[in-house]
């Protein structure tokens, strides 16, 4: 009996139709939006910000200079941030409440009412409307940050967390590359059409919210959380298909046993979780590697991509094709991570991506300070190389396994405030680059992306002394490698 058990394993391949469904239609109708809003205000940026002059003379009687316009615009643009900030600090209670797929819904009625207020901003000559619109899509951004990796991670079976996990950062890169199509300026990034350009987003959210209503709620949350144990299970037979009873019965024994134990593990508000020494580490893993994602220079370059190419000796019209062609290789490259996060373990992928990024980012900094003194085509096309091997690098590990490290390295409990928490922190450090780079980039010129690099190797040696192999493990059974703050040992 015991041989046969190790020849024919409940189950090899846990994808069904109904779970591709499931990835595909949330990574569409939340991920993507949220990538959508990174990139949407790069290309029409001049167009909306000459509105905002021409709406301050006739509605406020307000002429404004080009550096108080220059603030209003920081101002559009980074109170979608602030509003990421905001909504981090409830999206692990609205995640608890309502469940993982509630809470994206949630998130995608707001991300509707935002594409509304975009719509119709112009008609209604109101920049309250572009400012109220950019903060409510920052709090549905926090939402889907912190719901969508724990749904996904917890509809799926054990073998695929690392594969579902990757469309978080696979919509991302897809959004941005979505909202630097749609603002070319022979589609909607001209003076005609530049608030459709803001909303054309929500057609993807309003296509998704019908099926997302119909999917099945997160098993692990209604077992563990609401206690509807029949519920689960019919979420489970769902997911799993009708031909994988086993299965099924297998994963309801082990939410038994993790409901059984749950008294053992009793942090789940934020004063408690903060309160366990136990579990400071994995916090602390979860909060660098989301802010490192950030502070890493993949958002200054997406950001500031049109200005960098310039500086490396690209014309305007070249720069702005590739900087689309950037893109493209941005979401190509992300397309390899169900492979990647699938086939090897994390900590190897963890640490080669810090490598890359840190190695390219000094290149890229010298090469664009050399170039500046000088014409070489060479050199220009080895700025180019350098930011394209530097997408490669962050998708290796940075990209995808920072978002969903956190539902492998904790158990239930504590996850949602853990995934919170590190969403707070990713939006603090996207902040900080929107708002200290152009200012560092103005002191130190190319050698603005030298901080970028010291995160990455402080992220690097993180990862190599305290971050845990978690491929193919329980968090029950790497908790015990993190328990000791500081002095844990991964032996």
């Amino acid at each position: 009996m015991v041989s046969l058990q190790h020849v024919t394993p409940v189950r090899t391949s846990g994808w069904t139709p109904l779970l591709l469904l499931v990835c595909l239609t949330v990574t569409l109708g939340t991920t993507i939006p949220v990538g959508y809003f990174f990139g949407v205000l790069n290309a029409p940026a001049e167009i909306i910000k000459k509105w905002c002059q021409d709406i301050l003379a006739s509605e406020y009687d307000t002429i404004v200079t080009s550096g108080q316009l220059d603030i209003l615009w920081t101002s559009i643009v980074s109170i979608y941030l602030i509003g990421g900030i905001c909504g981090s600090c409830f999206s692990a209670l609205c995640s608890d409440k309502y469940g993982r797929k509630g809470c994206l819904l949630i998130s995608c009625v707001i991300l509707v009412i935002s594409g509304i207020l975009f719509n119709w901003c112009r008609a209604a000559k109101s920049l309250e409307m572009i400012m109220v619109g950019r903060f409510l899509g920052g709090i549905a951004s926090a939402l889907i940050f912190t719901a969508q990796p724990m749904y996904l991670l917890e509809a799926a079976p054990s073998e695929l967390s690392g594969s579902v996990g990757v469309f978080t950062c696979i919509g991302v890169t897809g959004g941005i590359l979505l909202a630097q199509v749609f603002t070319l300026s022979h589609l909607l990034g001209n003076e005609r059409l530049w608030p459709y350009a803001l909303s054309a987003y929500s057609l993807l959210v309003m296509a998704s919210m019908v099926l997302i209503w119909w999917f099945p709620e997160s098993p692990r949350w209604l077992y563990l959380h609401k206690g509807d144990t029949s519920g689960s299970e019919h979420a489970l037979r769902r997911l799993r298909g009708n031909d994988a009873e086993e299965e099924v019965q297998r994963e309801l024994q082990e939410l038994k046993a993790t409901l059984e134990a749950k008294d053992n593990n009793k942090a789940s508000s934020l004063c408690s979780v903060l309160k366990d020494r136990e579990l400071w580490m994995p916090l602390i893993l979860v909060c660098s590697f989301q802010a490192t994602q950030q502070l890493s220079g993949i958002n200054a370059i997406f950001f500031y991509s049109l200005a960098i190419l310039t500086d490396a000796g690209f014309s305007s019209g070249a720069a702005t094709w590739l900087n689309l062609g950037i893109g493209g290789f941005n979401l190509c490259t992300s397309l390899l991570g169900p492979l990647l996060i699938h086939r090897f373990p994390r900590r190897p992928l963890m640490m080669l991506s810090c490598s890359v990024c840190g190695i390219s980012l000094f290149a890229m900094s010298f090469g664009l300070f050399y170039l500046s003194s000088s014409d070489s085509t060479v050199l220009t096309y080895f700025c180019a190389g350098f930011i394209l091997s530097f997408i490669l690098g962050f998708q290796l590990g940075l990209g995808p396994i920072a978002y969903f490290i956190g539902s492998e390295l904790l158990e239930d409990q504590p996850r949602p405030v853990a995934m919170s928490m590190g969403s707070l922190f990713s939006w603090i450090g996207n902040f900080l680059v929107g708002m200290c780079f152009p200012l560092l980039q103005s002191v130190w010129s190319s050698f603005a992306f030298i901080p970028c690099m010291c995160v990455c190797i402080y992220c690097l040696f993180l990862t190599w002394r305290y971050l845990p192999e978690t491929r193919g493990r329980d968090p029950k059974d790497v908790k015990p490698l993190m328990s000791q703050g500081f002095a844990s040992k991964l032996n």
